[in-house]
């Protein structure tokens, strides 16, 4: 996404890394020269740059470089621009660098990940050197969100990742992590639920939260598991992710529910959530059975399909605070609100 902001200094107006930062990369490289540097993307609120610097000299022509740096003021093209939101950026970063050193080497093939070459905490903020997933072999990218960004195959390869990725950390303590992932977390989220007009809805959320929180069944989520946060093979039959911000424990299904909130539209939600729900929990019987786990796979899946709705419902609370009018704020979401919601009141809750 654009940098409006300026805050953004690691490549200069001539396109080159500064020497002290050139080092590094070269070190984990394991080059000798950078011989070209591209922007691949600036950071949320301009808290710096994401670079790819390509090398010689070394076994791999190319580094992605993640040069995270603590902005002067606090920018947000939605207005939360208070220190809270920056000192939730603050510990994203820190969760980011945690993960890649401590977690991202125990990801199998099923769920992979970029390689971290080096990591470098610094007075104004962080660096990353991290496998650059193109020349991997997953170039492929489905940029934006809604419905016709992708096509069955991507989306079957995003659920499969995430199955492998859930069973891997399924009763993981996330230490060094969010204890709570995803980046619209209740607890870290009390600007947006003050905004949140709905009544019902915010007297709900805090029993929302920890409906899933007491799931007897927890693992790490992505946290969040947008399109634009996977990479393809060719064919796009295989995913790779990236963007560890708010990676951190929960309830499979804030990632499931995310994910499709982010490829389907109203429509498309009605017509084949249950069936990519079918094939995640397909995809992740699998995966934990071949583990060789002892869990209860039936009894998990009972209990996250009734989880579903309540974490689909969960990122509609804070979506109604942060943004409404939101292109996710639709019938779908709203029905599956107001079943939770009714649930919540029924007489097995009293």
């Amino acid at each position: 996404m654009s940098d409006p902001t300026g805050y953004s200094t690691l490549v200069s107006t001539y396109d080159h890394i500064d020497a002290d930062l050139e080092a590094v990369v070269l070190q984990a490289a394991g080059a000798r020269e950078v011989t070209d540097t591209e922007v691949v993307q600036s950071l949320w609120s301009g808290y710096g740059q994401i670079v790819r610097c390509h090398v010689q000299g070394g076994p791999r022509p190319s580094v992605i470089v993640k040069r995270v740096q603590w902005p002067d003021d606090h920018d947000h093209r939605y207005g939360w621009n208070t220190d809270r939101s920056h000192q939730r950026k603050l510990q994203s970063y820190r969760v980011e660098t945690a993960w890649y050193d401590r977690y991202a080497p125990l990801c199998p093939d099923a769920c992979r990940v970029p390689k971290s070459l080096a990591l470098e905490a610094r007075s104004d903020g962080v660096v990353m050197v991290l496998e650059d997933l193109d020349t991997s072999g997953f170039a492929g990218r489905r940029q934006g969100a809604g419905p016709d960004v992708a096509g069955d195959t991507e989306i079957d390869a995003c659920l499969s990742w995430l199955a492998n990725f859930h069973a891997t950390f399924m009763g993981e303590r996330p230490d060094g992590l969010w204890a709570t992932g995803t980046y619209w977390h209740l607890a870290t989220r009390p600007d947006e639920l003050e905004a949140l007009e709905d009544s019902g809805l915010q007297t709900a959320a805090a029993t929302i939260d920890a409906r899933l929180a007491d799931s007897p069944f927890q693992t790490f989520v992505h946290g969040d598991a947008k399109l634009a946060n996977f990479c393809f093979d060719a064919d796009g039959g295989q995913a790779a992710a990236v963007d560890f911000q708010y990676v951190g424990g929960g309830c499979g299904m804030k990632d499931v529910a995310y994910f499709i909130s982010c490829c389907l539209d109203e429509e498309e939600s009605e017509r084949l959530a249950p069936g990519l729900l079918d094939r995640y929990f397909d995809l992740l019987g699998t995966a934990l059975r071949g583990s060789g786990t002892e869990l209860d796979v039936d009894a998990l899946e009972e209990d996250w399909r009734v989880l579903y709705p309540v974490a689909w419902t969960d990122f509609y609370r804070f979506l109604q605070g942060w943004s409404p009018g939101h292109w996710k704020l639709h019938r779908y979401s709203e029905r599956l609100a107001r079943e939770v919601l009714a649930a919540l009141e029924g007489p097995e809750t009293q």
